[in-house]
C-alpha cells in the first residue's frame, strides 16, 4: 500500500444448491489525519448486512489485517464448501 492508495475489493460465494449467497467488501482509505481506515461489509447478497470499521495509525497494522482478511476469503472452499470469487469493481 502506497501513501495515497485507496483500495476496494469485493468477493462473492454462491452455491444455489446449498442456499449460500455471501457477499464481502473490503475498502481501505486514508482519513484527513493520515490514519488508514479499513472498512468491511459482509452478509447475504441483497441484504443490508453488517459493517465493521477499524483505523490504524501505521500502515503495517492495516496491512496485517488486510492479509488476514484475504486469507480468510481464500479458505472459503474448506470452510463453507464453496469458494469466494473476486468481483471486479
Amino acid at each position: 500500500m502506497g501513501d495515497d492508495d485507496e483500495l476496494r475489493e469485493h468477493w462473492r460465494a454462491i452455491d444455489s444448491s446449498r442456499n449460500i449467497a455471501r457477499d464481502y467488501e473490503l475498502m481501505i482509505t486514508t482519513d484527513l489525519f493520515g490514519w488508514t481506515m479499513v472498512e468491511r461489509r459482509w452478509g447475504r447478497i441483497g441484504t443490508a448486512g453488517q459493517v465493521s470499521r477499524s483505523s490504524f495509525s501505521d500502515r503495517g497494522g492495516a496491512a496485517r489485517m488486510i492479509a488476514s482478511i484475504r486469507r480468510r476469503r481464500e479458505s472459503g472452499q474448506r470452510r463453507i464448501g464453496t469458494e469466494y470469487i473476486r468481483i471486479q469493481v
